[in-house]
This record gives C-alpha cells, sequence and structure tokens, in this order.
C-alpha cells in the first residue's frame, strides 16, 4: 500500500510539473492556456469564435427594416457528376444560413436547425473587407495616404530591411511581402506555423515583432497573405485612437442599420482585434454591408464606401 502511494504521489507531482511547464511555455509564446490551446485546436470553424475573447460592436439604434418577399429556390443544384434536390444542397453543404436578396428585398431565407436570424456567424476572410473599408474611409477623409508605410505609424517597428517599404497600397494590394504564408495547418500539429500563431496569439504585437521577416520585397508580386489585413487594424486602431470594433461600429454598423450586434475577437481582453479573420454577425447584416457595396457604397443617404 505504502508503495502504491509512493506511485500515485510521483505520478500526480510529475503530471503536475508537467501542466505548470506547459502552462508557462504557452505564457511564454503568448498563446491561450493549455487547455483553451487544445480546445481552441480542436473545435470546428464554427464555434471556434466563441472561445477567443471579443470586442462588442453594438447595432444601430434604429435597425432598417428590411423588405421581404417570397422567391422560390430552384428544384435542383448541380453537383459534381450529379444533381440534388435544393434542401438536400443545403443539407451536404453544411449550411448555416442562405440568404438571397433582390433589389433590395430578402427573397429567400434559410437557417440550419439550431441557427436562428440573430446567430453571430463567423466570417473569416470577409473580415479582410470589413477592415478594408475602414482603411478606404481614412483614405477618403485624408487621415492616411496610400503611400504611407507601415513603420510610418510604427516606427518602433523598423527593421532596415525592406520591410521598412510596405505601404497601405502594398498591404491592400496583398504584395507586402512580410514573410507570414497562408499555409494552413491541419489539426493541432500545425499549430506552430505563422498563420496559425496569428490566429491563436493573445499579443498580437509579439507576433508582429517576431514576424518581420520578408519573403520578398514589396510590390514584387501578389500573394494572398493574411498579415497584410492585420497590419491594416493594427494601422486603423493607432490613427483613431480608438477599439477598431469602435470605429467600424461607428461608421459600418450604425449606418447600415445592422440590427443585431456583431462581435470581432481580439488577442486578449481590451486588446487588438484580430482583423484578418474574426469579425462575426448575423447574416442579415452581413447581407446590409453586401448591399451597400451594391448600392456604390451607400446605405440610405450614407456613404459607407467611397468609390473613387
Amino acid at each position: 500500500m505504502k508503495r502504491l502511494f509512493r506511485v500515485v504521489r510521483t505520478v500526480a507531482i510529475g503530471l503536475l510539473a508537467f501542466a505548470f511547464l506547459l502552462t508557462a511555455f504557452t505564457r511564454f509564446i503568448h498563446y491561450p492556456n493549455p487547455i483553451d490551446s487544445v480546445r481552441l485546436a480542436l473545435a470546428p470553424a464554427s464555434k471556434t469564435p466563441t472561445l477567443m475573447p471579443a470586442h462588442i460592436i453594438a447595432p444601430a439604434a434604429s435597425p432598417i427594416v428590411w423588405p421581404t418577399a417570397k422567391e422560390v429556390m430552384p428544384a435542383t443544384v448541380p453537383w459534381g457528376s450529379s444533381t440534388l434536390g435544393w434542401q438536400e444542397f443545403l443539407d451536404k453543404s453544411n449550411t448555416n444560413a442562405f440568404l438571397v436578396v433582390r433589389n433590395g428585398v430578402i427573397t429567400y431565407e434559410y437557417y440550419k436547425p439550431g441557427i436562428t436570424a440573430s446567430t453571430e456567424l463567423p466570417s473569416y476572410s470577409v473580415a479582410k473587407t470589413m477592415t478594408s473599408i475602414l482603411i478606404g474611409q481614412l483614405i477618403h477623409q485624408g487621415k492616411i495616404k496610400e503611400s504611407d508605410t507601415f513603420v510610418h505609424y510604427f516606427p518602433e517597428y523598423k527593421t532596415g530591411t525592406t520591410f521598412d517599404q510596405v505601404t497601405i497600397q502594398s498591404l491592400l494590394d496583398m504584395e507586402s511581402g512580410v514573410g507570414v504564408s497562408d499555409n494552413y495547418p491541419t489539426g493541432p500539429s500545425g499549430w506552430g506555423v505563422g498563420i496559425a500563431q496569428m490566429y491563436a496569439t493573445t499579443d498580437l504585437n509579439f507576433f508582429i515583432k517576431h514576424n518581420r521577416k520578408m519573403f520578398e520585397a514589396p510590390d514584387t508580386k501578389p500573394d494572398y497573405r493574411s498579415v497584410n489585413t492585420q497590419l491594416l487594424g493594427l494601422i486603423i486602431q493607432r490613427v483613431t485612437g480608438i477599439k477598431v470594433a469602435d470605429y467600424f461600429s461607428q461608421n459600418v454598423w450604425q449606418p447600415v442599420g445592422a440590427q443585431y450586434r456583431a462581435t470581432w475577437n481580439v488577442d486578449h481582453v481590451g486588446g487588438q482585434e484580430k482583423t484578418f479573420c474574426c469579425f462575426n454577425a448575423a447574416a442579415r447584416d452581413y447581407a446590409r454591408v453586401g448591399l451597400a457595396m451594391i448600392n456604390g457604397g451607400y446605405a440610405a443617404s450614407h456613404s459607407i464606401i467611397d468609390t473613387a
């Protein structure tokens, strides 16, 4: 019995020591604690936003009411070499929400069981569009210029390399050359790659500081890299002096007449929005931004997107 007790005690001490070291390691690399990191790595894409802190984007004080009508969807949909019935297509594609908007009218609206009109759905890279809208507004207002370099606003990040030549235009065009590729990992084993670090990090400034190596000089070639939009998000916060979520609420979400709140995931509570990925909103309110684009950048009388 004494021997068993010693074995159990030794194992318990070993597990506690391992947990302590693992927690210290994740804190050192600015990842969530081990349990939260594993949950984030294993969660389905639709659930990950609920596992990270977020800033709230308030809905409009007087939401714009969507007019609705009824439109019959096609009986069948092409699927590979065959066809599927409409509902079978929605089920097989695991569609959470599907809206059809014609001439400003919602003519069809579907939500998967468990999803409602108010459910916040992750947009992932659609967040890049939301970020670019804000950058466009700031350019139109004369607060920033496309020719401005990133380090003009963040001189503390100068490296003496071509990183210092990266401009807002380079970032918008995905031609910055910053060496964080979008080679998305599968499963926990891939969470050490750059894009996964940027997604999971609890300190975006730490991440950028340690990821300024260049793949090529700016404006050499286009290459889709999410880090470009994250750098734009940092610029938005520094220039406006407020949270990106708050600025977005004031200049986009309120004017388009959003009915529901949205959220923007951040690196830590009170921190910086992950502007390359993590905007979450209801389907109807996503459609409001899309409608503004169709209407030449206008939502009612409000100019949301400068077309110049």
